[in-house]
């Protein structure tokens, strides 16, 4: 896969016009501070929560094509909501989500062929996204973000009031 092919897919997934349903930037351009931090499915992560797993992965992702070795993201896992969770904060969080998202573009249009071709670390980890290629670690991060998309999709229409 080139490139071009990997940032199609990421930018399709993130603000572009996917054949699955809308991007995560649609899908959060019409939601409140308010309804991002609710939980209106008991057990399952907010929609902030969401936004911020992607961010941290994004990120971690786009630091893996540049040279980094595996590991969970700076932020970890699952960041928490910040305890001023108001209407800057939001969109402070869905901005940080579009920087990490450029970032990764642009990481994977300077990446070699070599790099996409190489191994993610040295053994295969499915949580930690190792032992694939570059490219087929890309390739997952959008398809994260189309399944957690999926997810923000299914908290709106289960009670959340945008």
């Amino acid at each position: 896969m080139t490139n071009d092919e990997l940032i199609d897919d990421l930018q399709r997934a993130y603000d572009g016009d996917p054949w699955h349903g809308p991007s995560l930037a649609a899908l959060l351009a019409d939601v409140s501070a308010a309804d991002a931090a609710a939980h209106p499915v008991a057990a399952a992560h907010s929609m902030w929560e969401l936004v911020l797993h992607l961010t941290a992965w994004t990120r971690e992702v786009a630091r893996r094509v540049g040279g980094g070795v595996p590991a969970t993201p700076v932020e970890g896992d699952w960041p928490s909501v910040p305890r001023l969770a108001n209407g800057e904060a939001w969109r402070n969080a869905r901005l940080a989500l579009g920087d990490a998202n450029a970032m990764l573009v642009e990481a994977v249009r300077t990446a070699s062929e070599a790099t996409l071709a190489s191994p993610v670390g040295n053994t295969r980890d499915p949580v930690l996204g190792s032992g694939l290629t570059h490219a087929g670690m890309v390739r997952g991060l959008a398809q994260h973000h189309a399944y957690h998309g999926g997810q923000i999709a299914l908290l709106k229409k289960s009670g959340a009031r945008s």
